[in-house]
């Protein structure tokens, strides 16, 4: 075979070099696909061999989760190969895989209810377009811009009545209705599945499979690397075909009749509320759980990053399709994106390959569906359910961060309460408040000094801190002193709300004859553009006009150009008499009301002079 030496083809190198030649010091790569395009580096085995895995993983979660979500298992099927051979060649991630998702089983088992089937598609395709035009006026990173604690509780509030749901399934039983009706009828669930013997071994079949998913991974050998889904399948299909059980198995049809196109009866349902209503829940929840599961991914391993605008594309251009033909959401899945990633897959060509096997099997093979056990289904979901619940997340959240345990909590609480988009918005909701809260860290104290009031304030203060601030404020101005001083030093942010309280302050004060009132602000606050400084009093110091350090004075002009130092600070007092006289610095020579540095807020202005140190 030809080799190209490294790092670059040696000079009057033939053109027909074949595509197949491997590069590098190493020598030649056999097997590898050609030098550049979407499939670079790829090791065509550990490619084919990666596919062959994330195959098997996804076909009874696609399975599984179309019959959660009460629709034909063919649009299950239906939504992974367009995971595969549509998404799984564009651009955006290079390793992590989509298909019909767990975390959306829920929502859509309430819309195929509240709508139909027939709606679903319309929604789906709706959402689908939104992902593009988000994906294209660049909002795929907005979604990174969402606290942990959400995200976290979001899952949790997923997995929990996921796991309460399917429990009824694995019993060969159908669900009540709502996360807390299931929850509530679980006892009656318990006694039914008890006195009926072909439920039990249903049941029997549903928990062996959760107990086979936690296990597997601990048994030795090279037999732990087949997914413990497919393995309880197998198992599944063998018990549910001996004599005397008769535990329900999956009904699979047509895969190409499984096929709705939505027409103009479904179009015209997006004249009501609660289509556009499902359309953007469905599309802030895919486009959530997919940007998310694409960080998780890119923390598996060292390639290349996700794009997350192209990746939103991507996902808006599978669920568009999805929905053209009437099958159900996909987001990207952390399941069989793990499986991809440790499987030694490194480009796109495992994930598009792992599309082709789902279609050519559901074409090839419908008949293999049909001997699934229900049960079995079922086990694999709650199994998912628990790792999207992932309780262990809840204690550790509790011993890093009692705030966000709240936020996480509430999120998972309000989900299970509501429903998924109100629970969510709820999570956000109190996050914003905690940040508020922790952004708005103020202390104001008040204390009363020989003749005069002071109020020392230090942090963020923004409106939330507003009510302690009015109540020292309150309590400095009743205490009848002459001399009130507010030393706003320590303050690194100050808000309109509680900027504009203390200005109405100064300036009652100030209008009460025999009251002086001194304001200390760091430059940060009220810093000017340029100063220059007056000049200085000869008897400053001896008339009490003035607070704080000299100026520079004669010996060491300032800089007319210069500003304030990064040490500097700024005292705007009021210098007027305790006894009410009119301030006689004009006797002096010099106009200190002209002396002001540019920008400074001055509250009253005539009252005011300057002094840096």
């Amino acid at each position: 075979m030809v080799r190209t030496p490294a790092p670059g083809p040696a000079p009057g190198a033939a053109s027909g070099t074949r595509a197949g030649a491997g590069t590098g010091a190493g020598g030649g790569a056999k097997g590898r696909a050609p030098k550049g395009g979407m499939f670079a580096g790829a090791n065509l085995g550990t490619e084919i061999g990666a596919s062959l895995v994330v195959f098997l993983v996804a076909l009874p979660l696609c399975i599984g989760v179309a019959v959660a979500s009460g629709a034909p298992a063919e649009l299950g099927i239906i939504t992974g190969v367009i995971g595969g051979l549509v998404v799984g060649m564009t651009p955006g991630s290079t390793l992590q895989v989509s298909g019909p998702a767990a975390g959306l089983a829920a929502l859509v088992a309430e819309t195929v209810e509240a709508q139909g089937i027939a709606m679903l598609g319309v929604i789906v395709l709706g959402a689908g377009i939104l992902q593009i035009v988000l994906g294209l006026i660049r909002l795929g990173r907005m979604f990174q811009a969402t606290s942990v604690a959400v995200v976290q509780g979001m899952l949790a509030g997923i997995g929990l009545p996921l796991m309460v749901s399917q429990s009824y399934p694995l019993a060969d039983n159908k669900a009540p209705g709502t996360p807390i009706e299931n929850m509530l009828a679980f006892p009656g669930l318990i006694a039914d599945t008890l006195a009926n013997p072909q439920a039990a071994i249903a049941a029997g079949l549903g928990v062996a499979t959760v107990v086979l998913s936690f296990v597997w991974k601990k048994v030795p050998g090279p037999v732990k690397k087949i997914p413990a889904a497919l393995v309880a399948v197998g198992l599944g299909i063998v018990i549910a075909a001996l004599p005397g059980v008769e535990v329900k198995t999956l009904q699979v049809g047509n895969l190409l009749a499984a096929i709705q196109v939505p027409g103009p009866e479904q179009f015209a349902g997006l004249t009501d509320p609660a289509i556009l209503t499902a359309i953007v829940t469905f599309t802030v929840i895919a486009s959530a759980e997919s940007l998310f599961t694409a960080a998780a991914v890119d923390r598996m391993h060292d390639g290349k990053r996700t794009r997350y605008n192209s990746e939103l594309i991507a996902q808006g251009a599978g669920n568009t399709l999805c929905g053209i033909l009437g099958s159900l959401p996909m987001t990207a899945v952390v399941a069989r994106s793990s499986a991809n990633v440790q499987s030694g897959a490194k480009t796109r060509l495992s994930r598009t390959l792992h599309g082709l096997w789902l279609l050519a099997f559901a074409l090839l093979l419908p008949s293999v569906l049909a001997l699934i056990p229900i049960s079995v289904l079922a086990g694999v979901l709650v199994h998912s359910g628990w790792k999207l619940l992932a309780p262990e997340q809840f204690p550790k959240m509790w011993h890093e961060d009692r705030g966000e345990f709240f936020v996480m909590t509430a999120t998972t609480l309000a989900i299970v309460a509501t429903a998924l988009l109100e629970g969510v918005l709820i999570g956000l909701a109190a996050g914003i408040v905690l940040a508020a809260l922790r952004m708005s860290q103020t202390s104001v104290e008040h204390v009363v000094e020989g003749d005069s009031a002071k109020v020392v304030m230090k942090g963020n203060a923004t409106f939330l801190r507003l009510p302690k601030l009015i109540d020292a404020l309150e309590a400095v101005g009743a205490s009848g002193k002459a001399r009130i001083r507010l030393d706003l030093m320590g303050v690194t942010h100050l808000d309109h709300a509680c900027r504009n309280q203390v200005e109405e302050f100064v300036a009652q004060k100030r209008a009460t004859p025999g009251v002086r009132v001194e304001l200390l602000m760091p430059n940060g606050l009220n810093a000017p553009k340029a100063a220059k400084e007056p000049a200085p009093r000869p008897d400053a110091a001896a008339s009490g006009a003035w607070s704080g350090e000299p100026s520079a004075g004669p010996e060491a002009p300032a800089d007319p150009s210069a500003g304030p130092g990064p040490t500097a600070e700024w005292y705007y007092l009021d210098p007027r008499p305790l006894d009410g006289h009119q301030d006689d610095h004009h006797a002096y020579g010099t106009d200190y009301g002209t002396g002001y540095p540019e920008g400074v807020d001055l509250f009253d202005d005539h009252r005011w002079g300057g002094t840096r140190r």
